[in-house]
């Protein structure tokens, strides 16, 4: 399948006592991680970031696991979805109303820890999810 549409997003984490947890947002009976399309000429990284402080109002994201990432196969109509990883100390999550849709874009959103994560995302993101959570749990920024 060709890919006709990147997409890109961030595997948000936050540290706790009992061990990391990891940011979800749900749409209609959807979960994934904030992303969206990547605008003609943008840097795919940009546009995460971007999609995060418009999805969620998160802004405070530190990439200590530089900029590597993962993507899924192509799924839909040749879509494809990039994730790269960040921390946050924030716990403050706001969904805001989209001005295209004139409502929020997501319906819920979730700090989970791994296990709880892995268990609401599609097939297709539980790799990279593994990947995301093995670069976590082995190089600690601090």
């Amino acid at each position: 399948m060709q890919v006709k549409a990147l997409s890109a997003g961030v595997i948000i984490v936050r540290r706790q006592p009992n061990g990391p947890c990891y940011l979800l947002l749900r749409a209609y009976n959807y979960w994934d991680f904030p992303k969206g399309l990547v605008e003609l000429g943008e840097d795919p990284l940009k546009s995460a970031i971007r999609e995060v402080e418009e999805e969620t109002t998160l802004t405070a994201l530190t990439f200590y696991w530089g900029q590597d990432y993962r993507q899924t196969p192509p799924y839909g109509r040749g879509k494809v979805a990039r994730y790269y990883v960040a921390e946050t100390k924030d716990q403050s999550v706001a969904l805001p109303i989209s001005p295209e849709l004139g409502r929020p874009e997501h319906h819920e959103f979730r700090w989970l820890e791994y296990q709880q994560t892995r268990k609401l995302l599609a097939p297709r993101v539980q790799p990279i999810l593994d990947w995301a959570h093995t670069l976590v749990s082995e190089k600690n920024p601090e």
